[in-house]
């Protein structure tokens, strides 16, 4: 891993002062938006966001993984990324948004980081205006990926809100537990009620079969048709693996530590079917 930020070449273009308006207006239009959101916090949302980085990675992808949990960031944490280049840094004035963008390198495999800062409650006091100028920044940013997954924060959280009508994707990620069923059932409801543009797919994690992780997904398309008269797809399921436990616990992503391991291959399955659904290229 990268001890120092490296600013890669998307990043170089942005503290250059390149003119995005300019790039946007001449690249074709993509969904490169993907945000990762969950009903309620502990089914692995973040360990999965991390993951899906890095499959995305490695089919060649300029990927670009913002932490937008405000309030309780930790991608820099599973990553043990060094603490002063974070939106927290960004906010106070002390960097840019292009030098607060981190590389993260593992193996040959690498992606930009955009990091909040674990255990520190400033972004989540960030007024509105703060949170618009935010999130329109780093749309600004977005023009330079092919890929930009946000990892939001667990439940209905309004923070990033700006950014949603942007969003061309939304995986929500469920576990066979009731709560995790019903919340996420919840914010599907939010999602397609406010943006009903946005492609809302679902991720079932930590399923201990293929059996159980249709069961999971079908209870929640069941009550998806039934109350919203919608459908979402199932964009993928991860089984129990003993071996994302291990790599959170090293601080390394599970394709970097265990790239064989059962999990590590349904996620990399996960990203595939995610390119196939739409072009390469970028906002």
């Amino acid at each position: 891993m990268n001890k120092h930020p490296n600013l890669t070449s998307p990043a170089r273009i942005l503290s250059a002062g390149a003119d995005v308006a300019a790039l946007r207006r001449t690249l074709p239009r993509q969904a490169n938006l993907v945000a990762v959101a969950s009903g309620k916090g502990g089914v692995g949302k973040t360990w999965f966001s991390i993951t899906l980085s890095q499959a995305l990675a490695g089919h060649g992808r300029r990927v670009l993984l913002l932490d937008g949990d405000l309030g309780l960031a930790n991608v820099d944490v599973q990553l043990a990324m060094p603490p002063g280049h974070d939106l927290a840094s960004v906010v106070a004035g002390k960097i840019s948004l292009a030098e607060a963008i981190t590389t993260y390198s593992a193996g040959v495999l690498s992606f930009d980081v955009l990091a909040g800062r674990s255990g520190s409650g400033a972004l989540d006091t960030l007024s509105r205006n703060q949170i618009e100028n935010l999130c329109n920044e780093l749309i600004r940013s977005a023009v330079l990926y092919d890929h930009v997954i946000v990892d939001l924060a667990a439940g209905i959280n309004s923070h990033m809100t700006p950014l949603f009508a942007r969003i061309g994707k939304a995986l929500i990620v469920v576990t066979d537990d009731p709560t995790s069923i019903t919340d996420a059932y919840a914010m599907i409801k939010f999602l397609v009620t406010s943006y009903p543009e946005m492609d809302v797919r679902i991720i079932v994690n930590m399923a201990e079969n293929r059996t159980q992780a249709e069961k999971t997904f079908n209870a929640v398309h069941r009550a998806c048709g039934h109350f919203l008269q919608f459908t979402p797809t199932l964009a993928g399921h991860v089984l129990r693996d003993k071996h994302i436990p291990q790599a959170i616990r090293a601080q390394a992503p599970l394709l970097a530590r265990y790239p064989q391991s059962e999990a590590a291959v349904l996620v990399q399955q996960i990203a595939s079917s995610l390119l196939a659904s739409g072009p390469r290229g970028l906002i």
